[in-house]
């Protein structure tokens, strides 16, 4: 089953090719290409078959991509070109070899890119390195379990060690992860929400009591209208496509709102359908509000207001008073804040005309059912709260909330974020939950809240962390300034990655090392009581089960939980009320302990085997019931603040390419955006590499422009002329990274801001396009000004 790795070559920038702008349409034909002649090309058919036409089957597994919800009368091509590459990836039958570690040193593996690293094949055997060595070696399981838990053991506080999650681990496994750390005795629980979603949990929790979507998958065909904002589905959640054409063919409007045009949202070719096909396909948004980076805050108050102004000249006839009486507060000082809005404070900091805000606030007032969803490029901003309420504010003054077709919806990027969430995984549980924790297994649950993302770093630059450990993803190449995160890490005593594939928080590492590798979702997992197979919960608050389909790349292989639930009886042991090797066995006792722990997964075991599974009690959308302290929704008063540009500078956001999934890169083309066969390029408007005296195709070192004694540079990208937001440029993460100041970070969330990064271009030394390319964070430089 298993084929030899490949000789994959790095990619040399000097090949690059740049189109002639974005793309006027996603999918079609080639979406379908591009997703089936690799999966075929790299596993064979008959591999593919039984894994790319499983995804998101109701007997099959979820897909390991984004969270988007799966429709109830499911078809056997229900995935998208993302998907199936990332079931490619995962389901290689191409596994690194024994002989790979003694041909490869840790310093070399760090010159080497993330594409280069992933496609060596899947990891099949534990690895260690020990300090002062600059090689992993092959060791067995009970060792591995040995070392770390010695190493844990041997801290002077289980505070010293931190314990981060990826979005692609399951909700039994985040459980069983979660009980660990805390039966260790440590909240430090940092994971890839931090630094994405976590915006939208604290703004939705302090104003409708719950951080999570009040629509379900059928609210979106049945929409008025759709406001999109800081979201680009063609390329990080396709299939949320159908559901749009879907809203369209029902007579409902879209409007983007965005700093770049997205191929997605200006027309979608269904593959499905004849018109998919051979026809021009559907036009998705109606209005597309070309707003400059950092504007949506003053955008959404601008409209707030507009709607406001219309019940004063009509009164009783525009807001939902009904609504607002009974289940808001806050609307009294809400209206006396807008009223003192100024208009041109709202174009400068927008970017767009009077008559387009006019418009969208048309738009809004004439629909009976609005959602408006967002991604991170609302959550990124330094005022990503701030800006999810005034959303929140937008959707209470109308109702748009708890009916058919109306409701807040943040878009989760990863597979199973959000059900890691739910599971537990988060530095500051509320004590809720820690005290159903702490009854169901006899012991009493660390209080103080952890640690999250980015003070993970700090604590590491600090020395109070001194043991890392990953369950999945890509810790050093997601989080912000890489360099900085990438010495901090180097910094530590130990660290430790549960994975499926090598990337780059495999070669920087802790003075010692260890790499556990582990089975995909896509693998058939058979334990000593039979199949098992996990769940997750998708960005509806839909939980399902997931039955691996294919037989694991090796048997030496084991399953995130088997891996927890050894570690765990080795470190905790009975301490708790634990029965750890009962959970390798059968997953069904973690799924019991769930049921008891965690509020809404009553009779778990029983509910996720009902066909497609259960959804999750959620107050708002069902019942207009706010769990808040008040039991109110708050509508609230936000100061607005402008993102300031300095004369000579940009406004840089980070993005993801076609071409990859979070930090994994499948390839070198961004085919909606024109680019191929590279990476190192900067997106800006026509207009102003003008104004800055450059040319397009000129290579630039891009400067971040903080005075925190810290020079960040990106060396040698190509300017590639684009219809970006005037003053505003992109450029794809994570190699833009390490532009981002590590305490740069969202008001109130901490996350990282990745969508206003203030920059200054400068014409590179070398302009030969011969350079080879290192495809992370490896072209910048931090050191001190």
């Amino acid at each position: 089953m298993t084929r030899k790795t490949p000789r994959i070559e790095e990619t040399s920038e000097k090949d690059l090719e740049v189109g002639k702008g974005p793309k006027h349409w996603a999918a079609g034909v080639p979406g379908v290409y591009h997703s089936m002649v690799p999966a075929v090309e790299q596993m064979g058919l008959n591999r593919t078959r039984k894994t790319v036409m499983k995804m998101n089957q109701k007997d099959g597994f979820d897909c390991p991509s984004c969270a988007w919800p799966d429709p109830h009368h499911r078809k056997a091509f229900e995935f998208c070109e993302n998907g199936a590459k990332a079931v490619t990836w995962e389901a290689t039958p191409v596994v690194i070899p024994t002989s790979f570690w003694a041909e490869n040193s840790v310093s070399e593996l760090r010159n080497r890119s993330d594409y280069w690293l992933g496609m060596q094949g899947r990891l099949t055997e534990p690895v260690y390195k020990a300090a002062g060595e600059d090689h992993y070696k092959p060791i067995g399981w009970d060792e591995a379990i040995r070392i770390i838990t010695g190493k844990l053991k041997g801290l002077d506080s289980p505070d010293e060690a931190a314990f981060y999650t990826s979005g692609r681990t399951s909700n039994e496994a985040a459980f069983l992860y979660q009980l660990l750390v805390r039966g260790y005795g440590t909240n430090n629980l940092p994971d890839c929400s931090n630094m994405c979603h976590e915006s939208s949990g604290w703004a939705m929790g302090q104003t409708i009591g719950i951080g999570k979507a009040t629509v379900n998958f059928d609210d979106y065909a049945d929409a008025d209208l759709i406001i999109i904002m800081g979201q680009n589905p063609g390329t990080n959640h396709p299939r949320m496509l159908t559901e749009l054409e879907n809203c369209k063919h029902n007579g409902g409007e879209i409007v983007a709102v965005n700093p770049l045009p997205e191929s997605g949202l200006h027309r979608y070719k269904n593959p499905q359908k004849v018109k998919g096909i051979i026809g021009r396909g559907t036009s998705i948004a109606d209005q597309f509000l070309h707003i400059r980076i950092g504007g949506d805050m003053a955008l959404l108050q601008a409209v707030s207001k507009r709607v406001l102004d219309a019940e004063a000249k009509n009164p009783g006839t525009v807001l939902d008073q009904a609504f607002l009486a009974e289940h808001c507060e806050g609307l009294e000082e809400l209206k006396e804040h807008l009223a003192l809005l100024d208009e041109q404070a709202v174009l400068d900091a927008t970017g767009l005309r009077t008559e387009e805000i006019d418009e969208l606030a048309a738009r809004y007032l004439k629909a009976e059912k609005v959602i408006i969803t967002w991604a991170m490029g609302i959550t990124q901003q330094k005022k990503g709260v701030a800006t999810i309420k005034e959303i929140i504010n937008l959707l209470l003054l109308r109702g748009n909330m708890g009916k058919p077709g109306a409701g807040a919806s943040p878009i989760r990027g990863h597979s199973n974020v959000q059900g890691d969430r739910t599971m537990g995984i988060w530095e500051q549980m509320p004590q809720s939950f820690m005290e159903a924790l702490g009854e169901e297994f006899g012991f009493e649950p660390p209080r103080e809240h952890g640690v999250d993302a980015v003070e993970t770093i700090n604590k590491m630059q600090e020395g109070e962390i001194k043991v890392f450990m990953a369950m999945g993803g890509n810790f050093v190449g997601a989080i912000s300034d890489t360099n900085a995160a990438e010495a901090a890490v180097a910094g530590t005593e130990m660290s430790i990655q549960v994975s499926t594939k090598l990337n780059r928080s495999h070669v920087v590492t802790g003075a010692e090392a260890l790499i556990l590798p582990t089975m995909g979702r896509s693998e058939i997992d058979i334990q000593e009581s039979g199949e098992q197979f996990v769940s997750v919960e998708d960005t509806v608050c839909a939980v399902h089960p997931s039955w691996g389909s294919v037989e694991p790349v090796s048997h030496h292989l084991l399953s995130e939980p088997a891996i927890l639930s050894r570690l765990g009886k080795a470190l905790v042991g009975d301490k708790i009320r634990a029965d750890w090797d009962g959970y390798e066995k059968n997953y069904d006792l973690i799924r019991d302990h769930i049921s008891r722990v965690v509020g809404g997964c009553e009779d778990y075991n029983e509910r996720i085997r009902q066909e497609g599974g259960f959804i999750l009690a959620n107050g708002p959308r069902d019942s207009r019931t706010f769990p808040t302290p008040t039991g109110k929704a708050v509508l609230t008063v936000n100061e607005l603040e402008h993102v300031e540009r300095p004369a000579g500078t940009l406004i840089l956001q980070t993005m993801r390419s076609h071409d990859q999934f979070n930090t994994t890169i499948y390839g070198h083309n961004d085919r909606y955006r024109g680019i191929k066969k590279g990476r190192h390029v900067v997106f800006v408007n026509p207009d102003d590499i003008s104004e800055l005296g450059l040319s397009d195709g000129l290579y630039v070192d891009i400067h971040g422009e903080y005075q925190d004694g810290v020079e960040r540079v990106l060396r040698k990208f190509r300017v590639v002329s684009y219809p970006t937001a005037p003053g505003c440029a992109a450029a794809y993460y994570p190699e833009a990274n390490v532009l981002v100041p590590l305490n740069h970070t969202a008001e109130g969330s901490n996350t990282p801001v990745s969508k206003a990064v203030i920059v200054r271009l400068e014409p590179s030394l070398d302009q030969t396009p011969d350079s080879p390319a290192r495809l992370h964070a490896a072209p910048g430089v931090t050191t001190p000004a």
